[in-house]
């Protein structure tokens, strides 16, 4: 960690959850099966709320989610549900705790037919990620072609909560896009 005088993204601010996640992981290529899959179901869990709030959920999120290995979560019964809706500790909203365990049932499905969601993930650039260093975070769009692309497909093959803006903040956080301002430590 870098000290709090070291210039970043405005949107990092001071809190050292949302620094640390700034500086160690946003915009950092990510090819971790379980951490592709966790972030899809945070993604998931913030829309319509601060990411903030899901940053300060996230260890009860680790926690009651298993580790987000997709293989337990997919096999999660009404009680476990229950559980879920009943803990203060993460976002108790039905639809998105239904959708992360039916979405986790599509994950191990997509990864039997693509050899692996990173595969399928990081397939969509070749590999490669897009480095964009805007100036502003005005110049940061909140969707792009590619972001409607991978929606509509995941969407398709029955994912919920994979919006085409989820999925622009998705690949942010899994570093598929770098947008770290050029004034940013991280955007030089």
């Amino acid at each position: 960690m870098v000290s709090s005088s070291t210039k970043r993204c405005d949107w990092a601010g001071t809190d050292p959850i949302y620094v640390r996640y700034h500086d160690e992981e946003w915009g950092v290529p990510c090819h971790d099966e379980h951490r592709l899959f966790e972030m899809l179901i945070l993604e998931g869990a913030q829309a319509g709320l601060s990411w903030i709030t899901i940053l300060k959920k996230r260890q009860r999120y680790r926690e009651l989610y298993r580790g987000f290995d997709p293989a337990l979560v997919a096999g999660f019964d009404t009680r476990k549900k229950r559980q879920l809706l009943g803990d203060a500790g993460i976002v108790r909203n039905r639809l998105k705790i239904e959708s992360s365990i039916m979405n986790a049932k599509l994950f191990l499905e997509l990864q039997t037919d693509c050899g692996s969601f990173d595969e399928y993930i990081w397939g969509q650039v070749d590999g490669e990620p897009i480095r964009n260093r805007p100036r502003s975070m005005k110049d940061v769009p909140a969707s792009t072609p590619l972001s409607d692309k991978i929606s509509k497909d995941l969407r398709r093959r029955g994912f919920k909560f994979v919006g085409s803006t989820i999925m622009y903040a998705y690949m942010q956080s899994i570093g598929i896009v770098d947008d770290h301002l050029r004034s940013c430590i991280r955007g030089s």
